[in-house]
């Protein structure tokens, strides 16, 4: 694993990317439950504070498979597992964004209603520092790893797990789930996954701790 920091730590190395020239990409993983929309929009509101307009978010959850397309598959039940997400399309984005010469729409997911919307966000050529957030994207394996090349700065989020299925059980009774179907979720998708992303992500750059 690569340098522990805090927060701080964190925007300043960001801070340091942006006195780069070109555009730059942070990847920032973690397991389900470690917090990575909040740490993102954190660090993102930080550093354009003093870099106004040059920052954008990019959430690999907008590149979720359709509800539909995963019944076909036989895999909604396990939505979230990283076969039910459409990374191809994730490496297209990223190859279109990384020459920085267009505007760029790219999909956010909604997670009130459980879908991805597409084209729901511009990132223009007036950013210069680009936010990619989501579970496998320092994933060793194929296809994951196709995503290495783009990215300036490697971050993994360190929570342990007794923290994160507290986290998690609290998040699906929001949504109004039963014990019992918060325990499959726990049990047969989001804790598996997230060991999943400990265990086979690539070495990371920085480690975030919280």
């Amino acid at each position: 694993m690569g340098r522990r920091i805090d927060i701080d730590g964190l925007v300043a190395e960001a801070r340091t990317l942006l006195e780069h020239s070109g555009r730059q990409f942070v990847a920032i993983a973690g397991a389900p439950g470690s917090g990575k929309s909040t740490t993102v929009e954190t660090l993102a509101e930080r550093v354009q504070d003093g870099h106004p307009g040059e920052v954008a978010i990019l959430p690999m959850d907008g590149f979720h498979y359709d509800d539909a397309v995963l019944r076909e598959m036989g895999r909604l039940p396990w939505k979230g597992a990283p076969d039910t997400f459409d990374v191809g399309g994730l490496f297209s984005v990223l190859s279109r964004l990384s020459t920085g010469a267009e505007t760029v729409a790219v999909p956010i997911f909604d997670r009130a209603l459980e879908i991805s919307r597409g084209s729901a966000r511009l990132i223009g050529p007036e950013v210069r520092l680009i936010l990619c957030e989501g579970n496998y994207l320092l994933l060793d394996r194929a296809p994951w790893r196709d995503l290495a090349p783009f990215f300036n700065r490697t971050v993994m989020i360190d929570v342990p797990e007794e923290i994160l299925e507290t986290r998690l059980r609290a998040r699906w009774q929001r949504f109004g789930l039963t014990p019992g179907q918060i325990r499959e979720k726990l049990e047969a998708n989001d804790l598996p996954n997230g060991r999943t992303v400990r265990t086979e992500s690539r070495h990371t750059d920085l480690v975030l701790v919280q």
